[in-house]
């Protein structure tokens, strides 16, 4: 298998975009990273497009990356779309690291885009809930984060104000990425006074729903000097693994935890290697779990993180110095891409004032759907300078 790097990337602002549908918002993200590539649009042969959203919510049926990309200007190529949740736009970029890496093309593309802000908000809610057999019964995923959150405060004594800090950490973050939906740093007294949605998680400990798009291109180690003058990243690990139900004579693994073992195992690398994290807080409090599931720290030991300031842009990890969800917004499978585009942009030293010192390794954690009782899908990717 060849070596595979992130030849380009982009995204859109993430937000509400009225006078944008799926089609725009897939052109602008595709063209930025045809522009941040330096490559001919001629010499891209195949595109993934990884859209969960728009057969509900939109116009568009069926063809919808052939719409996508058409709109954009690419015609004749092979092109696949991807539905997997909010793990489509990892899924997607997956796909294109393994056409390049077996041969099979030089060059590949991922896309991923939604559009969930709609005049009925209910509508979107619903669509994303029903990425659970549960959601006819009215499950939604603020719930469930909420249940895992309490199991936390139990057993190891988290509170309100450790998950307040997490917000207060991301915020700050976000109010320097000018591809957030929200720039607003937020103090303690506003997270923990914002309503409660659903005990212990307030409001803006929430992400909320967001139009986007996003996207990445790959290719060959040699190939890239063709192109671009830029510091090629190489992509040392791109893992996808499935939800396994908890079984009352086994220990259950979280699905993250399965994941980045495998990721680090193929990468030659270890948790304390890692210097950047993207991680998918759709709860900003659930980042939390997630240090302890890709075991950046120990159990039991995440509070003590978020108190000391480990997880900051200057910490001994820095985690989503993007903003993270809360700030950004999810735009279901334009998420998995938008980290993607984070992770490079810190490698290369072009994040600017929300950029990490000398990052080397980074990784992003891209978790969605829900079967039985864990994520349906999760993709952990590993770059690295």
């Amino acid at each position: 298998m060849r070596e595979v790097v992130v030849l380009g990337v982009g995204m859109t602002r993430f937000g509400k975009h009225p006078d944008k549908g799926l089609k725009e918002l897939g052109t602008e993200a595709i063209w930025n990273a045809v522009e941040d590539a330096n490559i001919p649009p001629k010499d891209i042969p195949i595109i993934y497009v990884a859209n969960a959203m728009g057969q509900q919510l939109t116009e568009l049926r069926g063809t919808i990356a052939q719409h996508v990309v058409s709109h954009a200007g690419f015609m004749g190529m092979p092109v696949i779309n991807v539905e997997n949740a909010c793990s489509g736009g990892s899924t997607a970029l997956r796909s294109c690291i393994l056409e390049v890496a077996s041969g099979n093309y030089d060059v590949a593309m991922a896309v991923g885009v939604e559009k969930m802000c709609i005049a009925d908000t209910a509508r979107s809610a619903a669509a994303m809930a029903f990425g659970t057999i549960l959601g006819k019964f009215g499950f939604m995923f603020v719930g469930l984060y909420a249940m895992n959150l309490r199991r936390l405060m139990e057993k190891y004594g988290l509170t309100r104000e450790h998950f307040a800090k997490v917000v207060v950490k991301n915020t700050k973050n976000g109010a320097l990425n000018p591809y957030a939906q929200f720039r607003q740093p937020r103090t303690m007294e506003e997270i923990l006074n914002s309503r409660v949605v659903s005990d212990p998680l307030t409001l803006l400990m929430c992400s909320t729903m967001a139009d986007g798009g996003a996207a990445a291109i790959v290719t060959t180690r040699d190939k890239a000097a063709k192109y671009s003058s830029k510091t090629p990243i190489t992509i040392a690990a791109c893992e996808l693994v499935s939800g396994t139900p908890t079984s009352a004579d086994a220990v259950h693994v979280p699905i993250e935890t399965r994941a980045s073992r495998q990721a680090y195992e193929k990468a030659g690398v270890s948790p304390e290697d890692i210097d950047v994290v993207e991680c998918h807080d759709a709860m900003a409090p659930a980042e939390l779990l997630i240090y302890e599931e890709l075991g950046l720290c120990g159990e039991g030991e995440a509070g003590r993180w978020i108190d000391e300031g480990k997880t900051e842009i200057n910490g001994v990890v820095a985690v989503n110095p993007s903003g993270g969800l809360a700030s950004k917004g999810h735009p279901v499978s334009a998420t998995g891409l938008a980290q993607i585009s984070e992770i490079v942009w810190q490698l290369r030293g072009e994040a600017g004032e929300r950029q990490v010192p000398n990052a080397k390794i980074g990784m992003t954690e891209n978790a969605g759907g829900w079967v039985m009782d864990d994520n349906a899908a999760c993709a952990i990717t590993i770059l690295k300078k």
